[in-house]
């Protein structure tokens, strides 16, 4: 049962000093946005080729690139089967945000 083993790794957790749950929240959504804002870049970084790829065939919207991308398969930064324009907008943005100019 979950909730017995939790209860029993917090116990041992406590015997040792740690004491459970953040200090500073603040500190703790800082590390999550940090962490957030890599795992985008890097996922930015993977599907940009592809996106130029798509635009070298004469695709140039935000929905056809969608589509594309939708039709190649290729999954969203969360796992959803279907990309949405908005979705191709911001990895395009931070493509101009990263480098100043569109790559």
């Amino acid at each position: 049962m979950i909730s017995r083993r939790t209860k029993e790794a917090l116990a041992a957790a406590k015997g040792r000093g740690v004491v459970p749950g953040l200090h500073n929240p603040r500190i703790g959504a800082k590390i999550g946005n940090e962490a957030m804002a890599a795992a985008a870049a890097r996922f930015a970084a993977n599907v940009l080729p592809i996106i130029r790829e798509i635009e070298a065939a004469g695709v140039h919207t935000h929905a056809g690139i969608a589509a594309a991308l939708t039709a190649r398969g290729v999954r969203t930064m969360r796992g959803a089967r279907v990309w949405g324009a908005s979705s191709v907008g911001s990895i395009l943005r931070r493509a101009v945000t990263k480098q100043g100019t569109p790559q």
